[in-house]
């Protein structure tokens, strides 16, 4: 459900006839081509910083397999190259490693803080360069952190996001030093035996004294619900917490691989996929007093139907007195942090209550304050319908401050100061007169005070600090902007230095034009981008395709600039192809992101047909007459309801590994937006209860080895089709798994010729 489908398109249609309806472009791979140096200047700076200063050194794309190594000092203004480049170039040619001072051929880079020596691996092995004009053979120890010049915290979590999209996981938790955080008890392991002579046996806990008699101090485990080997001992040793767990229930997903590279005869694979109703396994914490060698007794009436439990940073507070959790009710609309006493004594800390979802997945922050006399938590709540930051003191359970405030969101704390009581935050739609998606660095006191914006800019921001955090590089960007970057002052935000601005001069394909419309309420605007045909002619109408995803664990616009060449490489085939993020995408209102609670089916429809109404109203060579749709995974069960609920108004789409019933997606997923227990809204977003009611043309695909989304989900909505006596096309692909029109050419082919044909009536490309 969470893969975004990205269509490479790496082929085009070799002969289209010219037409008043569909004229002869230059091939996309041609534009392409001539477009990547123009490309690369839109590149985003990712300095290396030096020690602790704010002198940096980065790395220049200038061209595809070009670039230039650049020194950076603020403070003195300064700005020049890091080493000398054509030196270190006939250097290498003379070790006969072809190199030149525009292209470097260094896989890694790594230099001192006086950039007197510059380490680098070509040609096989690895050099040492000196500023004297020495280059030796380098044999030394290298600091793997320190050499990852291309790869920064921020692209260490895209890259988890990523992971976590496809296999389906729910995401760690970031901190501040960037580590994960543990989700789940069971992630944060001991030993069998604690240092508290607790040990495990027969699903019970026992403790074993110093003379080697042992006691069992727990009566409840079982076999069904035994006490895993994880516990939490008290910071004086003298009671503990043990995890008394409730086994879930199986389910098996069974799938056949028809066409084995290794064999003739097809393979049986089976896997563990719980869905949405199925029963989960159930934590229950235990308190036991390892002093009697007995359990303290305790009401669990707060947390009796857990989707998950967590340990509040390591569960015990500062005294030892009290074992603290975050209790997640399944459903999604109970949050608690509860507190167990060692007196046996239970209450809800903090509770959160929603008639619709808590976004406990995407929005669940909270970090304790360690070097504070009184206990202090710092916690993430849309309670007045916007994502904002609350201090709390955990003694009393109340609201201390509410540190944020205003219609716009937090998105993520970047960095908490308990000595100055100061915190920095990424925030969405805090600037006013901007993208409301465009992410910006603000700080502000735990109090509530001097909230300060600290980028500027109309763009999307990124940022990376200096060590001693008192310099960061702000890089901002827009989809019709390339990137610009400098320094700021940390304290102040002022501007200390330019480091590079990059353009868009030589691109030969249109740049994507921004726009924004009232939704369907007429006043809450929906942002969208609008991509044309290369050498376009106006006084031609061209049919309009979306690509989609309206999955509501996020926004998919693209904000920063981005190539986005296969939108790109669509739009040069004869359309007009949008993207839109409508109601019940998420980094919005709580009611903007409400729209989704048990209404998947919704997926923005009414705001992304005003948008392209509103869009077309200026732009008579919109034809929304004819509109075509694309998406994969939650992307495919969105395309393929635009013909069952908006048939209307799209008459083609191609849907990829579909959701198409939510019954029959990972439980996690779709148990978070549709809720528990399963009821009859499920059947109402279903494609394959409404199967009957499609309108236009249909393509749908699938991968036969598909774990992420069963692709049973797919052939359940081919069976409905047939029964309804509906015409589609289905693309079922051997060998392959999620997001099979993305990583199989032939699906891909298949797909863009669909839509050409289906929109453009022209028959089908040759």
């Amino acid at each position: 459900m969470l893969f975004t489908l990205s269509i490479l398109f790496l082929f085009l249609i070799s002969q289209i006839s010219a037409s008043p309806d569909f004229p002869t472009y230059k091939r996309a791979t041609d534009i392409a081509q001539n477009d990547r140096r123009a490309l690369v200047q839109a590149a985003t700076v990712q300095p290396k910083w030096i020690s602790r200063s704010n002198r940096f050194w980065f790395r220049r794309i200038n061209a595809p397999g070009e670039s230039t190594f650049i020194y950076v000092d603020p403070s003195q203004g300064l700005r020049k190259p890091a080493f000398d480049h054509d030196g270190l170039a006939r250097a290498l040619v003379q070790r006969g490693i072809e190199a030149s001072a525009a292209s470097l051929p260094f896989t890694w880079i790594d230099m001192d803080e006086s950039l007197t020596n510059v380490r680098f691996h070509a040609g096989g092995r690895d050099w040492e360069w000196t500023d004297a004009g020495i280059l030796t053979p380098f044999n030394g120890n290298l600091d793997e952190e320190a050499t990852e010049t291309m790869q920064s915290l921020a692209e260490k979590r895209l890259l988890l996001e990523k992971k976590a999209t496809v296999v389906g996981e729910t995401l760690p938790a970031i901190s501040s030093t960037g580590k994960a955080r543990g989700i789940l008890f069971r992630r944060q392991s001991n030993e069998t035996t604690t240092g508290a002579g607790v040990f495990f046996r027969d699903n019970n806990v026992w403790f074993r004294d110093s003379n080697g008699q042992e006691v069992r101090i727990s009566t409840t485990g079982t076999v069904n619900s035994p006490f895993s080997n994880f516990t939490y001992p008290s910071p004086d040793g003298k009671f503990l917490v043990a995890i008394q767990s409730t086994q879930g229930q199986d389910h098996t997903v069974s799938i056949v691989e028809s066409s084995p590279y290794d064999q003739v005869q097809p393979r049986l694979q089976q896997f563990q996929y719980l869905k949405p109703g199925d029963k989960v396994a159930i934590d229950r914490p235990r308190m036991f007093d390892l002093t009697t060698k007995q359990e303290i007794p305790t009401d669990d009436v707060l947390f009796q139907s857990p989707y998950r439990i967590e340990a509040l940073n390591g569960g015990w507070n500062a005294q030892g007195t009290e074992f603290r959790f975050v209790y997640n009710q399944r459903g999604h609309q109970v949050l608690r942090v509860v507190g167990m006493s060692i007196e046996g004594e239970v209450r809800a800390i903090i509770e959160e209550t929603s008639k619709t979802f808590i976004d406990y997945a995407y929005k669940l922050y909270y970090r304790e304050l360690t070097s504070s006399n009184s206990s202090e938590l710092i916690w993430a709540s849309e309670r007045d319908g916007w994502n904002h930051l609350y201090l709390y003191d955990m003694e009393s359970g109340k609201v201390k401050n509410q540190i944020t405030k205003g219609e716009w969101v937090v998105r993520s704390v970047d960095y908490v100061d308990e000595a100055k009581r100061q915190i920095w935050i990424k925030v969405f739609g805090a600037v006013p007169d901007q993208d409301p998606y465009y992410a910006h660095l603000a700080r502000v006191n735990f109090d509530g005070s001097d909230f300060k914006i600290l980028t500027e800019g109309d763009g999307s921001h990124s940022w990376y600090f200096s060590e001693d955090r008192t310099t960061f590089t702000d890089t901002w960007s827009r989809m019709d902007m390339a990137a610009t970057t400098v320094t700021r002052d940390a304290e102040t935000g002022k501007k200390t230095a330019d480091v590079w601005a990059g353009n868009l001069d030589g691109l030969l394909w249109p740049i994507p034009e921004r726009f924004t419309a009232p939704g369907r309420d007429n006043s809450t605007m929906i942002y969208g981008l609008i991509f044309r045909p290369y050498e376009m002619d106006n006084s031609t109408k061209y049919p309009v395709i979306e690509k989609i995803y309206a999955g509501p664990q996020d926004f998919y616009v693209p904000k920063e600039y981005t190539s986005h060449d296969e939108a790109h490489r669509l739009a040069n085939q004869g359309f007009v192809v949008v993207l839109i993020d409508g109601m019940g995408t998420n980094w919005r209102s709580k009611a903007f992101h409400d729209v989704c609670h048990k209404n998947l089916k919704d997926a923005g429809f009414p705001d992304r047909i005003a948008w392209m109404k509103a869009a077309a109203s200026s732009r008579p060579w919109m034809d929304i007459g004819r509109v075509g749709i694309y998406g994969g995974s939650a992307g495919g069960q969105n395309a393929m309801g635009a013909l069952l609920f908006h048939n209307d108004f799209y008459s083609v789409a191609a849907a990829d590994c579909g959701c198409h019933d939510n019954r029959m997606d990972k439980l996690w997923w779709n148990e978070a937006w549709m809720g528990y227990p399963v009821d009859q809204s499920y059947a109402d977003s279903s494609n394959v209860v409404n199967a009957w009611r499609l309108q236009g043309s249909l393509m749908l695909s699938v991968g036969e080895l598909d774990s992420n989304v069963d692709p049973a989900s797919t052939m359940q909505v081919v069976n409905a089709l047939n029964k309804a006596g509906k015409d589609y096309d289905l693309l079922f692909v051997p060998g392959e798994g999620h997001g099979v029109a993305s990583s199989n050419w032939y699906a891909a082919e298949r797909t863009t010729k669909f839509l050409i044909k289906n929109l453009n009536g022209l028959g089908t490309p040759k």
